[in-house]
Parts: structure tokens; sequence; C-alpha cells
């Protein structure tokens, strides 16, 4: 391997279900637990050894194998009930306890600490100081960009999402990280402004990735296949993903009349929530049932609940259009995966993917909170077959091109070389410089 390349690589994910076979759509457990997950396996395959620390609740074991290099390590904090990742930071400073006297009793030693998302990047902080090793952060997602795009009442947002602190958290992790790693342009932009003020040289960009082993299209007549299968009847609009606001379910919905107007016998299918859905996840599906009824769609509106890991392929490829609808959305996996799968898509531009593509040729977009305008999208769609097929032929090639799993490690790998270099070039001096302990809610310190 090259020189000061990291040969044991420590990192955090410390809210949601991480697992070996984590169920996608439960609480908290989406996008980064996959993202984390996979860069880790492929990071594995090359001979790096990679713990991924996480939090230990619901009776889960403290060590879990899951591949040849790679385990997760649980430590707990906060009991033993699942906390959403609003207010796990709160407990970070019990967890990073237990994490450090587990890696001293171990003996472990790492080359490199990278955390993801705000309430991991408070642990990493303090445990890449106690391990002498650079901090690379990746914060998948934005509390100010959030902040700005969810819409709604701003005092019932805050105090929800508590996007005070967040920020506040957030700029503390990011002013004591060697390096950030964010998804996308726009998320590299909001960086660099004032709220955050991060360097551009702090800063490279590396969107998340798919299984290529997975995801791929299928010929016409497997996809016939599988349609019926699955019961799709006439041209099928799907959405796919955690049953949160905002992701958007509910804008899609209102969308949905003027698709109606054009083609009439178009439905709707919300592939959405977990297996064992939670109260909010509850209500937020019966907000978006009442959406449709009092839309008078609701026969053309199906929620079709959590769909297993071993079916989402399935279900991308017998849809004639994916939509990602979302509010907010740092990038939106769901939407690659479809791409991956042949099918042509329509994102939102309240998030970072449209600007890694090419509008008519690789995907379309629109704002989803202009209906009649994501309306206008989605017909295109569905009324051109040319056009479909032609999204769903680039698409394909736009994600093999540059999202696979196995090029995102790449580039992960890349930036913890570089961050590593630096850290040894830069001498200890300039690191006891840096803050190592991070003041969280109730002026607790991590």
């Amino acid at each position: 391997m090259p020189d000061q390349f990291p040969k044991r690589i420590m990192m955090i994910s410390t809210h949601g279900y991480v697992s070996a076979a984590p169920e996608l759509g439960c609480p908290d457990t989406g996008g980064q637990v996959v993202y984390v997950l996979e860069v880790a396996k492929q990071l594995a395959r090359t001979g790096c050894q990679v713990d991924i620390l996480t939090r230990r609740f619901e009776g889960r074991p403290e060590v879990e194998t899951v591949a040849e290099g790679l385990r997760v390590l649980r430590f707990p904090c906060g009991g033993d009930d699942f906390i959403p990742k609003e207010s796990v930071c709160e407990h970070i400073p019990e967890w990073v306890g237990h994490a450090a006297s587990y890696i001293r009793r171990e003996r472990l030693r790492y080359d490199v600490v990278n955390s993801h998302y705000c309430d991991a990047g408070l642990a990493g902080v303090a445990l890449a100081a106690r391990a002498g090793a650079p901090h690379v952060h990746t914060p998948h997602s934005l509390g100010a960009w959030k902040r700005d795009s969810m819409g709604g009442d701003p005092a019932e947002l805050e105090r929800k999402y508590d996007f005070r602190r967040r920020i506040r958290d957030e700029r503390k992790v990011y002013a004591a990280s060697d390096l950030l790693l964010a998804t996308t342009p726009v998320q590299r932009g909001v960086l660099e402004t004032p709220e955050y003020s991060v360097p551009p040289e702090r800063i490279r960009v590396l969107p998340p990735g798919y299984d290529d082993t997975r995801f791929s299209p299928v010929s016409p007549l497997a996809r016939h296949s599988i349609r019926h299968r699955l019961g799709v009847r006439g041209p099928m609009v799907l959405a796919l993903g955690r049953a949160a606001r905002n992701k958007g379910f509910d804008l899609l919905v209102r969308a949905m009349p003027a698709v109606l107007a054009r083609v009439p016998d178009a439905r709707l299918w919300l592939a959405i929530g977990s297996s064992r859905p939670a109260d909010e996840e509850r209500r937020e599906l019966a907000a978006l049932s009442e959406l449709a009824a009092g839309l008078g769609i609701a026969d053309r509106v199906e929620l079709r609940g959590h769909v297993p890991d071993d079916q989402l392929a399935d279900h991308y490829r017998c849809a004639d259009v994916f939509a990602l609808s979302s509010r907010y959305e740092p990038v939106g996996m769901t939407a690659i995966e479809a791409m991956a799968c042949g099918t042509p898509c329509v994102i939102t531009t309240e998030g970072g993917l449209w600007e890694l593509v090419t509008y008519g040729r690789d995907a379309l977009y629109a704002d989803p909170f202009l209906p009649r305008a994501f309306a206008r999208a989605l017909c295109q769609v569905l009324e051109q077959p040319r056009l479909a097929e032609r999204l769903g032929r680039n698409g394909l090639a736009r994600v093999r091109a540059g999202f696979t799993w196995r090029n995102v490690a790449l580039g992960v790998a890349n930036a913890f070389q570089s961050a590593t270099r630096r850290w040894h070039a830069t001498g200890a001096d300039h690191h006891a410089r840096r803050p190592t302990r991070l003041v969280g809610v109730g002026g607790s310190a991590a």
C-alpha cells in the first residue's frame, strides 16, 4: 500500500440501526447507514482493518463481525431504548467514555478516525484526539441547509429539530476536523458560507454510491413478469424511503391530480416506512392517506408500506418513473439506485443530486414545492416513450461511471491518505492547539 495509507480505520456512526444487515426504513436508518457500511466493506476488501463504532441499544451485541477485516462495535449511552438522532448528541459524552475504555482495554490503535453526521462528529473529535490520529468528518446533512429548506412553522421546526444547538455543534466539529467530505457541490457551497466558514482547502466532494451487484436493469420480458408479480396496473410513479416529512411525499401527492388530468390511468406507489412503524411514522402515513382522500385521488395512491431489502431492485425496475420529491435531500440515494435499474427519474431541486446530472439527458428535475411543475416533469416521462428510454439509458450510464461504491470508496481512501499525510507533516504542536473538548447539551463535554 502507499506510504502513510491508513491500515486501521475507525468509522463512527452513532445513531440508527447500524448492523451487518440493517433494516432500511427503520427510524434514522437509511442512506447514511448504507453509505457507512458499503464504504467500510470496500475498504476492508483492500486489506484495511475497519471498525464501525455505534450506539448499543435494544439488547444488541457489543461486537458484530460483518466481513473479514470489518466489525461493528457498540457502546451504550442513554439507556437501552432507541434515541432519535436529534437527541442522541446529549449522550455522546457517556458514549465516548465507554468507547475510550474499550479501545484502551483492547489496546487498539487507529490511523484515521472518520465520523458521520454531527452526533458522531462530536465523538470523533474526542476519540481522534485520544488516538493521536487525523479526524475526517462526513456531514451527510447540514443543519443550516435543512433549516432553510423544510418549510412550515419555524418555531415548531426549531422545537422538533433544535437547529440552533445542532448548528452550534456542527461549527465546532468542522473547526476541529482535518478534512470534511461533502456529498455534493451544493453542500460544499453551504460549508463555505459565513454560517460555517470552512476553508475550501479542507473540503472534498464525494457523492454516495450504489451496489452495482444488486441494482441493474432487466430485459423487457423480465420487467413485464416483475410488474405482473407485484400487481402493477398501468403507468406507475414510484416513491420510496423513510416515512419522514422531509422526504416530501405529501408534496408528491399534491402533484398527482395534475398528473392524473393528463394520464388518467396513472398510479402513485408510496413504498415507505419500516416493518415496525413508530408512532410518528403512523401519523405520517395517516396524514398521507387523508391528503389523498381529500384530493379525491385515494383510489390512485397506494401506500405500499415497507419494502424488504431484497425486493428494492424489483420495485425500481417495475416503475415507469421514480420520483424524488424531498423538501431537503443531501443527495438522494434512492434515485441513484433507481437510475442504476434503468428507471427514468424526476428529482427534487431541494437537494444535491440535480447538480450532478444533466437535465433531459440523465434525468429531469423540478421544484416539489410547485406541484404543477413537478407534475409536468412526471408527465413528460409518462407521455413521451422516447424521452423515458433516453433518460433510462443515460441515467444508467451516468451512475455506472461515477456512483458505484468501489469508486466512492476509492475517493474516501485517497482522502484518508491525504489527511494522514498532512497530519504527519504538520506535527504534534499544531494538533495540540486543536480543540479536543466540545461542549454539548447541558454543558456536558465530549
